[in-house]
């Protein structure tokens, strides 16, 4: 049997209609969980959902360029040399993160 970090329970009841205004409200926030939902606006009274195009496509470049990365590094380790159009894909990678995460705080900084 797994200890629970947060034991104490608190109870309340609701009208049809404010349980589906709830599970309307947890939609939009893109939260499944109900007690994490109620326990984050009960603590916090607000729950920010950041939908970010420009951080998913960001994530995207990064695990892209993770894999060419590793591809050049074991090319690197077995011919023992580095080509100059690698470097050149890395540097040019490297410029297109920069200007997503730029976009990104940008984005970020007119929240409000």
């Amino acid at each position: 049997m797994e200890k629970r970090t947060r034991g104490i329970q608190v109870k309340f009841r609701l009208t049809e209609q404010e349980l589906d205004f709830l599970h309307q409200k947890m939609a939009q926030a893109g939260i499944r969980n109900r007690e994490a939902y109620l326990r984050k606006m009960a603590m916090d009274g607000l729950v920010v959902k950041l939908d970010i195009p420009q951080l998913k496509e960001m994530i995207y470049l990064l695990g892209k360029m993770g894999n060419n990365i590793n591809q050049i590094a074991k090319q690197a380790n077995t011919t023992q040399q580095v080509h100059d159009y690698d470097l050149y894909y890395i540097h040019q990678a490297l410029d297109a993160l920069w200007d997503k995460a730029n976009r990104v705080l940008q984005s970020l900084a007119l929240l409000k």
